[in-house]
């Protein structure tokens, strides 16, 4: 019996995997993400496809909510034979790390990749912690084998890692996401880097061995992390995490987030040449990606963090379609838009702030905030700095800043709720402290204050609402006095009209200022 849960429905089965019980279920999903219920976060995707099967290794995100960690035991696998019918089985557990290798640690389970090699077996490229080891940073990438994605898994290198800070020969990066080629001359290829440095490297062909030196791989603007090799009609294509942040970026305006950014090259390890952005920042501040040709379609796969209850380290797999341009040379990929589940009908509400498009000043945005984020109805119990908005930039930062809205056409306000973030208690010279004052201004031929408005509060991490009698405007300001040199911070902040209507959509353009038409 089909038995509902959240939006999705779920068929259990009992298998034994990897001498773990784990519980096989078939899913018929509603859309992106796959898994949208929260009883499971899937991430860092890796789509292999095997007849007619396209299988997808993913993570799991354990973190409980409220805890900014990679909390990671495990890996686990969904698999269709049409992604278009939005039904997939899932295998959780299929894999462990201190069961995949008796060299490593538990916990720390991040991207890894299966592949087919061409002698018809599946090897698992898996980055995880080495337990004993004196290196400077301890993650290295081992290989297991099977003889199904499903598993058994078996070391296939029982020596150790194939790839750490000391072999094949010594580097100083953290050696994770590790991505693999197995081209149609039988030559492999592995790639794998984080924080902006990516090396290649060619592989014998059993799978393991270091055929080639390890290369640096440059060329791919704004590379971050998560390497994604693939080949189409004879062009290397490498998709990665972009984060080459800053407010005129194509990629990221905001330092914690990324893109996914994709070079080519006409050889497996370059020279590689940036060809722009594939998918813009989603809801998680990672991102990773994983594409695949799939029955003569190709697909993306990717993490973002809109399952129920998700976040940044509870982050869940979707998937589209992925489009060429062949009019160019080399083939360009079309920019990917994400789809979402259908959601329910949001309930009516007096905050009208996501209709407007929000601004700053006096100075320029820092990279480390987001300013979409002061309306997107989002509050969290452990921000990031993309969570939230702030006047902090280390040093100098202006006493007096301000947020805004503005709206395309007049709306009548007669309140305001703003939710304050402070890492430093009030009246401190350093850090994001609550401000000294604040005020709501709103735009009449010039900015005028309020008239009538209550109290406005201070504190941190709790509303404050500030009631005035109906005004009708176009922008609306709240004016800030910063704690001495400290930054102001908001994590939401809401415009509140004097009827409950249908949350309105956001803008599809910006407002101009309010001393324009």
């Amino acid at each position: 019996m089909i038995k509902p849960i959240g939006r999705v429905a779920i068929i259990p089965t009992l298998l034994v995997l990897a001498g773990t019980a784990a519980v096989a279920r078939v899913v018929q999903s509603t859309g992106n993400p796959i898994l949208a219920d929260g009883s499971y976060y899937t991430t860092d995707p890796a789509p292999v496809v095997d007849g007619d099967t396209l299988y997808i290794l993913a993570g799991r995100d354990e973190a409980p909510d409220g805890v900014n960690d990679f909390i990671m035991n495990e890996w686990q696998l969904l698999s269709t034979q049409d992604p278009a019918s939005r039904r997939w089985r899932h295998d959780p557990g299929i894999a462990r790390p201190e069961r995949l290798f008796a060299w490593a640690s538990p916990g720390r389970a991040y991207a890894g990749q299966i592949v087919k090699a061409r002698n018809g077996r599946f090897y698992f490229y898996a980055p995880v912690e080495e337990r004993n080891s004196d290196a400077r940073d301890r993650f290295a990438i081992g290989v297991a084998v099977s003889d199904s994605p499903h598993g058994p898994w078996k070391d296939a290198h029982p020596a150790g890692p194939i790839i750490s800070q000391r072999v094949p020969e010594s580097n100083d990066i953290q050696n994770i996401d590790p991505t693999v080629l197995v081209d149609e001359d039988g030559r492999v290829f592995i790639y794998w880097g984080t924080f902006g440095r990516l090396r290649g490297m060619e592989l014998a062909s059993d799978m393991v061995s270091a055929k080639g030196p390890e290369q640096v791989i440059e060329g791919l603007t704004g590379f971050f992390e998560a390497p994604w090799i693939m080949k189409r009609k004879g062009v290397y294509y490498m998709l990665y995490a972009g984060n080459n942040a800053g407010p005129d970026s194509p990629c990221t305006p905001a330092l914690y987030h990324a893109c996914q950014a994709y070079g080519t090259a006409t050889s497996p390890l370059g020279p590689w040449t940036y060809r722009g952005v594939v998918l813009k920042p989603v809801s998680s501040t990672t991102s990773h990606a994983g594409a695949v040709e799939f029955k003569g379609k190709w697909y993306i796969t990717y993490h973002t963090a809109d399952a129920k209850g998700g976040g940044h380290f509870r982050r869940s797999v979707a998937i589209d379609r992925l489009e060429w341009d062949d009019s160019v040379t080399p083939a360009a990929i079309r920019p990917v838009v994400p789809t979402i589940a259908p959601r329910a009908a949001p309930r009516p509400g007096r905050n009208i702030a996501p209709a407007a498009t929000p601004t700053a000043g006096p100075n320029a945005l820092p990279t480390q905030f987001w300013l979409k984020s002061l309306n997107d109805g989002i509050i969290r119990a452990a921000p990031l700095p993309p969570d939230m908005w702030s006047s902090w930039r280390g040093k100098d930062n202006p006493a007096t800043p301000w947020i805004e809205y503005r709206w395309p056409a007049p709306v009548t306000l007669n309140g305001s709720r703003i939710r304050f973030f402070a890492d430093q208690p009030a009246g401190a010279g350093e850090g994001v402290a609550p401000p000294a004052s604040w005020r709501l201004e709103y735009w009449d031929g010039g900015w005028r204050p309020v008239r009538g408005a209550g109290s406005y509060g201070t504190s941190a991490d709790t509303w404050q609402t500030v009631d005035f009698p109906p005004v009708t405007t176009r922008c609306l300001r709240a004016q800030f006095v910063a704690s001495k040199g400290a930054g102001v911070g908001v994590q939401e902040w809401e415009a509140l009209g004097p009827q409950a209507t249908v949350p309105p959509l956001a803008p599809k353009t910006a407002a101009p200022p309010c001393d324009r038409p």
